[in-house]
């Protein structure tokens, strides 16, 4: 009696410890921000419109906001295409008339302005620089991939800083990304060696995960509702 006791507490304080592991198990995960389940570290994320924040998601959420109309103009789902475009057609004299301050920029069709807008990542963050829409219709003609982007959540990613030539479709997360990497390792006035390194690193896993864009990649509806 007395062993058959002693077995069902332990085996009743054993459960309670695999609750409660179970239970820090899922607090140390990642939480959905539209319906708070937990999610794995690899998930997608919806931006939103008005905040231009970031949010995680779900499977379940990212299925149901994969459909335009389910955002309400509110959420727009970030897609997961990541194209190298290899036959990039942007030369020095190109590039000088987009007007960038820097050689790493990037560029998203904003869809409440109707026009692509351009950024440069710094030590303050993503600066937004005066894009001329002629400019950007020149180049866009030259790379007719480029008028399949999504609107507001896919970019042009273009890396030419010192001697580089990075030209990509990416989730606009993968820019989020790049500007806090800057923030956090920028030093000084030209931001130091860390920093480039840290750069370099970025694009070669950028490059791993991509794929090359191809024939049926120039064929996607651009403005999606």
């Amino acid at each position: 009696m007395g062993a058959g006791a002693d077995t069902g507490l332990r085996g009743s304080a054993l459960q309670r410890m695999a609750r409660r592991a179970a239970r820090e198990r899922e607090a140390a995960l990642e939480h959905c921000d539209m319906c708070d389940a937990p999610i794995a570290a690899d998930h997608r994320h919806l931006l939103d419109l008005r905040a231009h924040e970031l949010m995680c998601a779900c499977r379940a959420c990212a299925v149901l906001f994969d459909r335009g109309a389910a955002g309400g103009g509110h959420y727009r789902l970030v897609p997961d295409r990541r194209l190298r475009v290899e036959d990039f057609a942007l030369d020095d004299v190109a590039w000088e008339e987009l007007r960038l301050p820097v050689d790493l920029a990037f560029f998203v069709p904003d869809s409440a302005a109707g026009r692509v807008r351009a950024y440069y990542p710094g030590p303050m963050g993503a600066t937004e620089s005066l894009l001329g829409l002629d400019a950007w219709t020149a180049l866009e003609a030259a790379n007719p991939v480029l008028t399949t982007l999504a609107p507001d959540v896919e970019t042009l990613l273009v890396n030419r800083a010192q001697g580089a030539r990075h030209h990509l479709i990416v989730p606009i997360e993968d820019c989020f990304s790049l500007v806090g990497l800057i923030r956090m390792h920028w030093k000084g006035l030209t931001g130091g060696r860390e920093v480039w390194a840290e750069i370099g690193r970025f694009f070669e896993a950028l490059d791993r995960r991509a794929r090359p864009a191809g024939r049926h990649d120039r064929k996607e509806p651009r403005w999606q509702s």
